[in-house]
C-alpha cells in the first residue's frame, strides 16, 4: 500500500480520539544541537493555545489492525473498515515532512493493539525514540499508552514523550466490562498510577530524566452508553485527585457503519459535550465540586451553563457584595471569572468597587448584574426570581445551535 493511502485511513481513524490538546510542557533542551520542531515552550495543542493561535499535530494511528473488539470502536475486530499500517520509520518520515513544510508542530500517535499489548507499546516508542536520538527532534510528541503493556515500557516511553495519555474511555467499570470486554479499569488505572508515579520521581529528582513534563490526559467516550452526567463527572473528579491528571477530555459517541446493539444509533447532542467541559472547567479551575453541580440532578441543564445553573439553585448567595465578598466567591459570580475577581480585589484596595469597573474588565454584564452589589448598583428585587432569571439568560437558540 502506498504511503499516501495509509496516511488516509490512519489519520482518519485518529480522527475519534479527542485527548491531544494543550500540554503545559516545557521547552526541550537541544544541548549543543540545533534541533529541530522547537516549540519555545508554550507546549502545542491541536486546535488553539491561550493567546488564540491555532497550531496542529500530526494525528494518526500507528496502526488500525486491533486485537480487541470494543463495541464503540470503529476500529474493532469485528468492524469492516478498510485497514492499514504504518512503519516505525514511516511515521518518522512523515513527521519530519510534515513539520519542514511548516503542517504541523508535532506529533499524536495512538495505535490499536496488534500481536500483544507490549509489541505495540515498543513500536509506538520506537517512533519517538527515532524521532529524538536519531533525528534530534525537539518537537512536541504525545504518545497514547497501552494499559495492559509491561510498566517498564510505559516508563520508558515518558521519557521520550512531551504527554502521555490512557483512555478511561467509559465512566464505570461495568460499562466498560460490557462493552470493551478485553480491557479492564483496574489496569488503566494501574497505567496512570505508572505515570504518576514516574512523573513525580522526575520532579523530586533533579537528576533524573524528564518525564513526561507535559503530564498525562484520558478521554471519556459520552453517549455509548447510560451513565449520566454526575458519574461521568464523578469519575473525572476522581481521576484528577488520585493520579494528577492534566486534562479528562469527553468525546460525544459518534454512531459508525454496522455499529452492533449493544451500541445506541444515534449521536448525543453535541451540547452535551459542550456542558460537560463547561463543567469539568469549573472543577479545575474554579474550585468546585460535583456534588455542587448536582443539587438532585443527574444532568447538566442543556439551555443554561453549568455555572448559572449552580447559582440560581443558591440564590441565597445573592446578590453578592464585591466590595466585601472572598474572591473565591466573586469567581462563582456568573459572567465573573478568576482573573477578572483577582483584577476586582486588587483593585478595591485602591478604591471602592462601582459598577464602572466592572463593565470596565469586560465582564458578561447581562449575567452578572443580577448577582452583584456594588457602591453604586444593587439589583432590583422583581429581577432575581430564579425562574425568571432563568428564561432571560438561557442560552439562544442560535448559540445553541452552534453545539446542537
Amino acid at each position: 500500500m502506498e504511503l499516501l493511502d495509509k496516511l488516509t485511513i490512519l489519520a482518519d481513524a485518529a480522527k475519534y480520539d479527542a485527548s491531544c490538546a494543550s500540554s503545559g510542557a516545557p521547552k526541550r533542551s537541544s544541548k549543543g544541537k540545533a534541533g529541530i520542531g522547537a516549540t519555545d515552550g508554550m507546549g502545542i495543542c491541536h486546535s488553539y493555545t491561550p493567546d488564540g493561535r491555532c497550531v496542529s499535530l500530526l494525528k494518526i494511528l500507528l496502526t488500525n489492525f486491533c486485537l480487541y473488539d470494543c463495541q464503540y470502536c470503529v476500529n474493532r475486530r469485528s468492524s469492516d473498515v478498510p485497514r492499514a499500517r504504518f512503519t516505525p520509520e514511516e511515521v518518522v518520515r512523515l513527521t519530519l515532512d510534515f513539520y519542514q513544510r511548516n503542517y504541523v508542530s508535532g506529533l499524536f500517535l495512538s495505535s490499536g493493539i496488534i500481536r500483544s499489548a507490549d509489541y505495540t507499546m515498543e513500536q509506538l516508542i520506537q517512533v519517538a525514540r527515532l524521532l529524538r536520538n536519531e533525528h534530534s527532534f525537539r518537537g512536541y510528541i504525545h504518545l497514547k499508552s497501552i494499559p495492559e503493556a509491561d510498566p517498564a515500557l510505559i516508563e520508558e516511553a515518558g521519557r521520550y514523550a512531551d504527554r502521555l495519555s490512557v483512555n478511561i474511555e467509559l465512566p464505570s467499570a461495568v460499562s466498560l466490562t460490557k462493552l470493551a470486554p478485553e480491557k479492564t479499569q483496574s489496569s488503566i488505572k494501574r497505567a496512570m498510577g505508572t505515570i504518576q508515579t514516574a512523573s513525580q520521581e522526575s520532579l523530586a529528582d533533579k537528576r533524573a530524566p524528564t518525564f513526561a513534563p507535559g503530564g498525562q490526559s484520558t478521554q471519556m467516550i459520552v453517549g455509548a452508553d447510560l451513565s449520566v452526567d454526575r458519574i461521568i463527572l464523578g469519575t473525572a473528579e476522581s481521576l484528577y485527585g488520585d493520579y494528577g491528571l492534566r486534562r479528562v477530555y469527553y468525546s460525544a459517541f459518534s454512531p459508525i457503519p454496522n455499529s452492533p446493539a449493544s451500541v445506541p444509533f444515534q449521536a448525543p447532542p453535541m451540547l452535551r459535550e459542550h456542558r460537560l467541559y463547561q463543567a469539568d472547567f469549573l472543577l479545575r479551575g474554579y474550585g468546585f465540586s460535583v456534588a455542587e453541580l448536582f443539587d438532585g440532578t443527574d444532568n447538566l441543564s442543556l439551555d443554561i451553563d453549568p455555572k448559572l445553573a449552580w447559582a440560581l439553585a443558591n440564590r441565597a448567595l445573592f446578590p453578592l457584595d464585591l466590595n466585601r465578598a472572598e474572591p473565591q466567591m466573586i469567581a462563582r459570580v456568573p459572567g465573573i471569572g478568576v482573573r477578572s475577581a483577582q483584577r476586582i480585589v486588587a483593585l478595591r484596595k485602591l478604591k471602592r468597587i462601582r459598577f464602572e469597573d466592572v463593565v470596565r474588565l469586560r465582564c458578561l454584564m447581562d449575567k452578572a448584574k443580577p448577582f452583584i452589589v456594588t457602591t453604586d448598583y444593587r439589583p432590583q428585587e422583581a429581577t432575581l426570581e430564579s425562574g425568571l432569571l432563568r428564561q432571560q439568560l438561557r442560552d439562544q437558540p442560535a448559540q445553541m445551535a452552534l453545539w446542537g
